[in-house]
C-alpha cells in the first residue's frame, strides 16, 4: 500500500506528552527514538541531542545537513547556568565582493559556491559534546550511521520538500558543480512516503566524524576532500578556512516577559528580534486573546518594527555599530510601542522565504536540557555537494549584502545575519524549557507567537503549537492559515493589512518544545505541521 498525500481527510488531534526521566523531540520520529535511546544508555541531554542532530542529517535531508550550520542553548543543571554555543561558519577568506563583481554578481545568489560559509554544525556536536557528554562519541553516531547505512522510510512531510526541490535545482542539472547533488539526493527518482532511502556516502562521513571526533571534516580528510572539490569546480571554500574554525560559546540574551525571562542567542542571529518584539508588545494594551483582531494587529505591527530594526542593524557582533543590549532598553521599547496606532504600518521589507531548517530538543533525568537548531537555509542548501562524501554544504553565504553600506555586507571572515535561533525559557532564575520554531524568516515571529499562547493566553504546550499562525512577508501583506477564519481576515483588511490566507502550512514554522512541569516531569510537544513525535522515558 502507497501513500502519497500529506493531506489530511479528517483532522487529527495531538495531545501534549508527559514523561519523568527524560525527553526528545523533534520533527523525525526516528531520530527522537534515537535519542532517547541514548538517554536510556546514560547519556546526557547533550549526548541525546547530538545523536538526534546526527540522525536529522539523514532522515530530513531537505532541511539540514553535514554541511549546515547549528546553534544551541544548554542547561546545565548542576551549576545552574544557561550556556549559549554559536556554530555558524563565516565567509570564506576568498569569498569577497571584488570576486562576485569579477563573477557579474549584483547581489548574492542563494545557490552554488558563492552562497556557501564555513559549515559550524559538525563543529558544535563535537564542543556541546565535550563539555557536557558523557557517552564516547562515537558511540552516539552509531544510529544516524545506521540508518545511513542500512536505509530509512522517508516520512510524508520530508516527501513533500524533496519533491519541490526538484523544482528548484531543475535549472542547475547540466552544471558540473551541483552533479553530485543529483547523483546523491535524486538519483532514482524522488522518493515517497514510506520509500526506502540509503546514503552510503553519508554514512561514509559519519564513520570518519565517529573515529576523529569530528576533527577529519575540519583538519584532516573529509577537509581535503571539500577543499579539492571546491578548487576542481571554482569554489572559493579551503581547508585553511576550515581548519581555523571552531563553535564558540556565547552568553545568551533575555528579557523578561509576564514573570517569565525569554532567553535567546546574541546576533549574528535574529534571536533578538523576539525579545525586541515582546518587550515592545509588554507595553501595549488590549491583548485580550488570540482570537481578537487587535490582539493579532499589535502583534503584527510589534514583530514589523522589531524586524525592520533587525533587518538593519545585526549581523556578525564584531560588526555591528550597536549593541544588543540597546534594543532591549527601556527607551528603545517605549518609543517603538508609542508608533503602534489603529492602522497598519509600511515598513522596509524582508525575504519571506521560510528556509530549511529541523529543530530539537532534549531533556535529561538530572534535570540537564537543550534546545538546539540546525539548518542549510533554503531546503538542499548550496546545492553543492562534495561527491563520495554526501556533504551537503549550506547556502548561508546568500544572506549577506554587496552594498558596502549595510551592517551586513560581506567581508571574508564574517559571519552572515543568521535566521536560525533557539529559544529557552525560564521563571525565577530556574529552567522552565527548551522550544523553537523553525523557517526562516518566520522563526521569531513563530517564537513571539507561541510564547503568547502559553504566557498570555493559557494554552498547554501542544496547543500554543497547534494554534493557526500568521507570517508577515513585506511591507503590510500578511499571509495567514485558514483556521483563523474569514471574520479575522477581514477585521485586519479594514485596519489596513493586506491578507493573504495560505493553505501550505510548511511556510508557517515547525516547532517542538519541552517544559518542566511543577511536579519535576516533562511536558513535550511537537506539532502537525512536521514528521515528528516526542519521545518520552
Amino acid at each position: 500500500m502507497e501513500f502519497k498525500d500529506v493531506r489530511h481527510t479528517y483532522p487529527s488531534r495531538r495531545g501534549v506528552i508527559y514523561g519523568k526521566r527524560g525527553m526528545v523531540c523533534t520533527s523525525q520520529a526516528l531520530a527522537a527514538q534515537a535519542g532517547l535511546d541514548v538517554l536510556k544508555k546514560g547519556g546526557s541531554a547533550a549526548d541525546a541531542i547530538v545523536a538526534t542532530a546526527a540522525c536529522m542529517t539523514v532522515l530530513e535531508p531537505t532541511s539540514n545537513g553535514l554541511g549546515s550550520d547549528a546553534f544551541a542553548l544548554y542547561w546545565s543543571a548542576s551549576d545552574h547556568r544557561l550556556y549559549g554555543l554559536n556554530g555558524s561558519g563565516w565567509a570564506p577568506r576568498l569569498l569577497t565582493r571584488e570576486a562576485m563583481k569579477e563573477a557579474g554578481y549584483k547581489e548574492m545568489p542563494q545557490r552554488g559556491w558563492a552562497s556557501v560559509t564555513v559549515p559550524g554544525a559538525v563543529s558544535a556536536w563535537s564542543v556541546l559534546h565535550r563539555r557536557f557528554g558523557r557517552l564516547p562519541f562515537a558511540s552516539i553516531l552509531e544510529p544516524a550511521i545506521s540508518y545511513a547505512e542500512n536505509g530509512y522510510p522517508v516520512q510524508p512531510v520530508t516527501s513533500l520538500l524533496w519533491h519541490r526541490a526538484v523544482g528548484t535545482f531543475a535549472p542547475y542539472r547540466e552544471e558540473k558543480a551541483f552533479a553530485p547533488l543529483f547523483d546523491t539526493f535524486f538519483k532514482g527518482g524522488v522518493p515517497n512516503p514510506g520509500t526506502l532511502v540509503r546514503l552510503p556516502d553519508h554514512a561514509r562521513t559519519l564513520r570518519k566524524l565517529a573515529e576523529s571526533d569530528c576533527e577529519s571534516f575540519y583538519r584532516g580528510e573529509v577537509a581535503d576532500a571539500i577543499d579539492a572539490f571546491s578548487r576542481e569546480t571554482g569554489g572559493y571554500l579551503r581547508k585553511e578556512d576550515l581548519a581555523a574554525y571552531e563553535a564558540e560559546w556565547v552568553i545568551p540574551l533575555h528579557t523578561s516577559y509576564h514573570g517569565y525571562e525569554v532567553c535567546e542567542l546574541p546576533p549574528n542571529g535574529h534571536g533578538l528580534v523576539v525579545l525586541m518584539a515582546l518587550r515592545i508588545l509588554e507595553r501595549l494594551q488590549g491583548l485580550r486573546d488570540r482570537e481578537d483582531a487587535e490582539t493579532v494587529h499589535k502583534q503584527l505591527e510589534a514583530m514589523k518594527l522589531a524586524f525592520v530594526d533587525g533587518m538593519e542593524f545585526i549581523t556578525d557582533p564584531r560588526y555591528m555599530k550597536q549593541k544588543a543590549e540597546d534594543f532591549l532598553s527601556d527607551a528603545y521599547a517605549d518609543k517603538r510601542a508609542a508608533e503602534i496606532g489603529e492602522i497598519a504600518l509600511d515598513p522596509k521589507p524582508i525575504d519571506p522565504d521560510c528556509g530549511g531548517t529541523v529543530y530539537l530538543c532534549a531533556a535529561d533525568e538530572e534535570g540537564n536540557m537543550v534546545s538546539f537548531i540546525q539548518s542549510n537555509y533554503r531546503g538542499f542548501g548550496s546545492g553543492i555537494v562534495i561527491p563520495e562524501w554526501g556533504i551537503a554544504l549550506n547556502d548561508r553565504a546568500s544572506s549577506f549584502s554587496l552594498d558596502e553600506k549595510a551592517a551586513n555586507v560581506l567581508v571574508p571572515g564574517k559571519k552572515p545575519y543568521h535566521t536560525i535561533i533557539p529559544g529557552f525559557l525560564m521563571k525565577d532564575g530556574d529552567a522552565v524549557g527548551p522550544f523553537g520554531v523553525m523557517g526562516g524568516y518566520m522563526q521569531p515571529q513563530g517564537h513571539v507567537q507561541v510564547l503568547m499562547n502559553l504566557i498570555d493566553f493559557g494554552l498547554d504546550p501542544q496547543e500554543a503549537l497547534d494554534a493557526p499562525r500568521w507570517q508577515w512577508t513585506h511591507g503590510k501583506r500578511v499571509e495567514m492559515e485558514s483556521g483563523y477564519g474569514d471574520r479575522m481576515v477581514a477585521a485586519l483588511h479594514a485596519r489596513g493589512h493586506e491578507m493573504v490566507l495560505n493553505d501550505d502550512f510548511t511556510s508557517f514554522g515547525r516547532g517542538q518544545m519541552i517544559l518542566r512541569t511543577p511536579e519535576g516531569s516533562y511536558a513535550g510537544a511537537t506539532e502537525p505541521r512536521a514528521d515528528g513525535t516526542v519521545a518520552a522515558w
